[in-house]
């Protein structure tokens, strides 16, 4: 006869935090890059401008706001469906000036380059770059070029840096967030990071799945000339929009409510997600993004979104009060609610 098991003393177990070297989880948007933050990062280097945490620095110079911002680019493969890295590179830093309001000017290109790198591929993705920098409406006019030991590289790493021109009084960060803001989706999510696996893994399905990559300069541009009282705004990437109402949800010290309903996710990615054991609302996009506005504004912030291009698909997801304050609860497909957690480890390397 089994004895009976005493349960009393039972406990899940706690997710491992801390480690001696660096793993992938800690550039994967989740708990583990935070904490790399708060406990290296921050302690080295934090200062005002630092300490707000947005997609750009905004600097006052000689009277004028200035968005400043740098993103790395290590993407495998180099090249996938609706992009490569270079227009990854383009599009990523476009979109982290304009989720500041900030009108893109200027980028940077840095490059190391893998000993035995073919040279038409390094043609196709300068090309690649000046295409998506061209319709971006910024310019490339600075850059370094390294090489490295065969193996040493994985074909090309690019880093990006851009500045940008803040054309208005809005202070567009978390912490501007108030209780009351209605909370919108620019579209649907997981494309980016369900390309990169579906080339990975080999998947295939009736349609193939594209990245979203694209930049959001001009969307976030129809907004602002309309006068609409942008609160925050952030591109949906490593982490997805889990990861980046989290973080807003505890830099502005607010509750954030959203409808899992409300959340639209095309069938091909959600299949993916499935047959891969992938949650879409972490997985990484490259051209979406969130909203919050004043809900009095919130139709017409909809309204415009939907007007463009990029934001055909835009949808009120859903709120923010005030209590729990740090706490991000979705509503169930059944009903029911929870809470959203920072992943403790890496979802998917390597996508950007």
């Amino acid at each position: 006869m089994t004895e009976p098991v005493d349960l009393s003393a039972a406990s899940c177990p706690v997710p491992v935090n801390d480690y001696a070297q660096i793993l992938l989880a800690h550039g994967g948007g989740g708990r583990l890059m935070h904490q790399l933050i708060e406990e290296v990062i921050v302690p080295a280097f934090g200062n005002p401008v630092l300490d707000v945490r947005h997609d750009s620095a905004v600097l006052e110079v000689s009277g004028t706001r200035l968005a400043f911002t740098t993103d790395g680019y290590v993407v495998r493969p180099l090249f996938f469906p609706g992009g490569d890295i270079g227009t990854l590179a383009v599009n990523g830093t476009v979109n982290d000036l304009a989720m500041c309001g900030a009108r893109p000017l200027y980028l940077s290109a840095s490059f190391v380059l893998e000993e035995g790198l073919p040279i038409e591929t390094l043609q196709r993705i300068a090309a690649s770059m000046r295409r998506a920098a061209d319709a971006a409406g910024i310019q490339i006019v600075t850059g370094d070029t390294k090489v490295v030991d065969r193996g040493k590289g994985d074909g090309i790493f690019i880093t990006t840096a851009g500045i940008g021109w803040i054309e208005h009084d809005l202070h567009i960060r978390p912490t501007s967030v108030r209780p009351g803001d209605a909370v919108l989706l620019s579209g649907d999510l997981g494309r980016h990071g369900m390309a990169i696996m579906a080339v990975r893994e080999n998947l295939e399905f009736e349609t193939t799945i594209e990245s979203d990559c694209a930049p959001l300069a001009s969307l976030v541009a129809d907004l602002l000339s309309a006068g609409i009282e942008v609160h925050c705004l952030r591109d949906l990437t490593r982490g997805g929009l889990a990861s980046a109402l989290i973080e807003i949800a505890e830099a502005a010290r607010v509750h954030i409510h959203i409808r899992e309903t409300a959340v639209p996710v095309c069938e091909e990615v959600r299949g993916a997600c499935e047959i891969l054991g992938f949650d879409p609302l972490y997985v990484a996009n490259e051209g979406r993004c969130v909203c919050f506005a004043p809900e009095s504004d919130a139709q017409r912030t909809l309204r415009l979104l939907k007007a463009h291009p990029l934001g055909k698909d835009a949808v009120i997801i859903g709120k923010v009060t005030q209590t729990p304050t740090g706490l991000v609860t979705i509503e169930s497909r059944i009903g029911a609610t929870r809470i959203l957690d920072m992943l403790s480890g890496e979802q998917l390397p390597r996508i950007c």
